[in-house]
């Protein structure tokens, strides 16, 4: 099994990931090129690619993204862009009068000297009304998973891991790495 470096610059993102795949993982703070593509496993496999190019050893990196039916793909992988430009009320208002579906996607790129792989994983639920919660990252306070009936945010602990879990395909990640 190689060692292996996440690109990222949160370290309790690292240290999560290094938990649930249950190996250690290094962590590397690096800017990349966000190239504007509505395919999750483009900007992915960009910043894999930019990332083993900078480094020279095995990386991971992840993206998401987050897709409302009533506007087709998007705001899909700009939803970071919407979220630093407008309040998530505003993202909320988006949608009034609309179709509230969404679904959430969590790519996951690996890349070493043999090439790219890629994981993905999914979750669907809709947009809630107004944002709801303090505990929140990114998108949370907007998202309510199928099966609830709060927003991410607002997930007791136990439940938001479960949700995690779900959008982020970290057994085949964890799988993948365990096989190298």
């Amino acid at each position: 099994m190689q060692t292996i470096t996440f690109i990222t610059g949160n370290q309790k993102k690292a240290d999560h990931l290094s938990r649930l795949i249950g190996m250690s993982v290094e962590h590397i703070k690096l800017d990349l090129d966000e190239i504007q593509s509505l395919s999750l496993r483009e900007v992915v496999e960009h910043k894999a690619r930019q990332a083993y190019d900078k480094v020279q050893k095995p990386v991971l990196v992840e993206d998401v993204a987050l897709e409302f039916e009533a506007l087709g793909r998007l705001p899909g992988t700009f939803i970071k862009f919407f979220i630093s430009e407008i309040s998530h009320t505003d993202i909320c208002r988006l949608l009034d009068g609309r179709s509230r579906r969404a679904t959430g996607r969590c790519g996951y790129g690996y890349y070493d000297a043999d090439g790219f792989t890629y994981f993905e994983g999914s979750l669907g639920g809709q947009i809630a009304e107004n944002p709801g919660g303090s505990n929140w990252f990114g998108w949370d306070p907007l998202f309510i998973p199928d099966g609830y009936s709060v927003t991410r945010s607002e997930l007791s602990p136990e439940d938001y891991d479960q949700v995690y879990l779900q959008i982020k395909p970290i057994e085949k990640v964890r799988e993948f790495l365990m096989s190298r």
